[in-house]
């Protein structure tokens, strides 16, 4: 991951997918999110969703992952050129979240953010607060899943 100072307003950034399967959108579920639609084909085709869809948790949870997985990437690929890597802080808290379609097994949802805004933090010179906004798209193009957050991200030099 990129220090304050590399993030600017506008920058895009692809950072993995992942595929939805019948049995981990099921084990997902069993685990964090029993409701029969989530569980079982026949009561998926019966809900709203009209299919075995994925927990909107899940998808955050997914994101999530792949989310670390580009960090570590990124981190790994800067300590072999020889640098620092950036170790991004925690976040305050995310805005507006929107699980915007259903995601179905056999689904592959990309995920990217966009940087939205970003300042210093003056109570914290040596870090700043960047502002994302990030999507999940599934393999029709569709828009699944969306929201904003805010992260700590430390800076070259306070």
């Amino acid at each position: 991951m990129s220090y304050f100072e590399d993030l600017m307003p506008g920058d895009h950034r692809e950072i993995g997918s992942y595929v939805f399967t019948a049995e981990n959108i099921a084990a997902f579920a069993r685990q964090f999110d029993p409701q029969p639609f989530h569980l079982d084909e026949y009561a998926g085709r019966a809900s709203i969703a009209g299919g075995l869809s994925a927990s909107g948790w899940h998808v955050c949870a997914a994101w999530m992952k792949v989310m670390v997985a580009d960090f570590t990437r990124a981190a790994t690929e800067c300590a072999a050129r020889g640098e620092t890597p950036a170790t991004p802080g925690p976040s305050p808290g995310f805005r507006d979240l929107k699980w915007l379609k259903p995601v179905f097994a056999g689904d592959i949802v990309a995920y990217a953010w966009d940087v939205r805004s970003t300042r210093a933090s003056e109570s914290r010179p040596q870090w700043g607060l960047v502002n994302f906004f990030n999507t999940g798209v599934n393999q029709r193009g569709e828009q699944v899943l969306s929201f904003e957050a805010t992260v700590f991200m430390p800076r070259r030099r306070a």
